[in-house]
């Protein structure tokens, strides 16, 4: 699984397409190999956010919007949910063949080989 991080609109799914992924689901129970928008699952059900990890390792590409820089939030809601996304990012990093952060569409390797669109 490779993890695919960044801010809002930094390239993630672009980068993901260059990889030559073209079938993406915000659904992790959907049977596609690439999730996206992550955050917002987790904002449906903080709580729940480990149990999705099992899920998760199975795809081929998760991509997830940085939600955890700025100023924190004072809703506790919003507090609970950016906590949470942490915690399930870092856990996917940890079991991730590869973890990359899209910053202006250009992708960065924090761990692994950057994985490339093979013939």
């Amino acid at each position: 699984m490779v993890l695919i991080l960044g801010g809002a609109y930094a390239g993630k799914t672009d980068f993901a397409r260059s990889l030559g992924y073209t079938d993406f689901s915000d659904d992790v129970h959907a049977d596609c190999p690439v999730v996206c928008h992550l955050e917002a699952t987790v904002y449906e059900d903080p709580d729940g956010a480990q149990s999705l990890l099992p899920l998760l390792l199975n795809k081929e590409i998760v991509i997830c919007r940085e939600v955890g820089s700025g100023v924190i939030p004072l809703d506790p809601k919003a507090r609970a949910w950016r906590e949470a996304v942490g915690r399930l990012c870092a856990a996917l990093a940890k079991e991730a063949t590869a973890v990359v952060r899209v910053v202006a569409g250009i992708p960065v390797v924090i761990k692994g080989v950057l994985p490339c669109a093979c013939d």
